[in-house]
């Protein structure tokens, strides 16, 4: 059974947007398509008191909602299965239970009602923090949310917490046919630390420990290794201007919520110009 991709929807300009690049990505892997709206409508609707005339529930506006994507998916891919859910239940935890069956979660970087101001939504954030799929933040601008860059970076943190994103960043490339921008950064705290060259050289070590035996697997795919000295949120951010996506590990802890990402994701989820994917490795 192919798992789908499972994309939150709820009839905003960003989740608009989600659902044309998943209808993308879904084409590409060959997967179906989930398409859910979840909302607390029903605990709402039973506190209010009657007043004696109906009111239209918002699951009729809701099915329209979920209608509309999914006749937009499928205007958009034709050859791509997609199915339908309406959920009463809390968006974040109806998404991390969508996720359980899922390849992969995608959300558009604000929902409907958020300030426009905000750099991510808040139902983006508390999924990409606590789901046990990879979760895709759809984001940045048209070039990239199309894929004319042609190309897919990779944050190289931790190997403890890379092997999974490292894995998805290399299947995304081979499936699009692009290189895999492989970039890990580096710094000194202070002048009077080892030379620079000792510094680079454990960092393009680590580089090849984490791309290891992924890499052989994936044979047709270029990857380019590239150390960098400098913070890893700026250098990153900097770096997906001219990429498709950007794939980072991040470390998901049993019994605890929220902690799984760490100052590098909350970064790129709020200020990279590609959309994101928070790959999560268990521990």
């Amino acid at each position: 059974m192919t798992l789908p991709l499972v994309v939150g929807v709820d009839g905003s300009d960003a989740s608009l947007l989600a659902v044309d690049w998943a209808a993308d990505e879904a084409a590409r892997g060959d997967r179906p398509l989930r398409l859910v709206y979840a909302s607390l409508w029903e605990r709402y609707e039973g506190a209010v008191p009657s007043t004696g005339r109906e009111r239209p529930s918002e699951r009729v506006p809701a099915e329209h909602i979920v209608a509309s994507a999914a006749e937009r998916a499928a205007l958009r891919r034709p050859d791509v299965q997609v199915t339908t859910g309406i959920v009463p239940a809390d968006p974040v935890d109806a998404l991390l239970r969508e996720g359980n069956n899922a390849f992969a979660l995608v959300t558009g970087e604000r929902g409907r009602g958020e300030l426009k101001g905000l750099l991510l939504g808040s139902v983006s954030l508390g999924v990409a923090a606590r789901a046990h799929c990879p979760v895709i933040v759809v984001r940045g601008d048209e070039t990239g949310l199309v894929g004319l860059h042609e190309q897919i970076l990779f944050g190289a943190g931790d190997p403890a917490t890379g092997a999974q994103a490292v894995r998805f960043a290399l299947r995304e490339a081979e499936e699009r046919g692009c290189a895999l921008d492989a970039v890990r950064a580096w710094r000194r705290t202070t002048l009077a630390e080892n030379p620079a060259h000792e510094h680079e050289e454990r960092a393009a070590a680590r580089l090849d420990e984490l791309l290891g035996e992924a890499v052989a697997e994936h044979p047709g795919v270029r990857v380019r290794r590239t150390t960098v000295e400098g913070p890893a949120p700026r250098i990153l951010v900097d770096r997906s201007a001219t990429a498709d996506l950007l794939v980072v590990g991040a470390r998901h802890r049993h019994g605890h919520f929220g902690l799984q990402l760490g100052r590098v994701g909350h970064t790129l989820l709020h200020h990279a110009h590609c959309p994101v994917a928070v790959v999560p490795q268990m521990a």
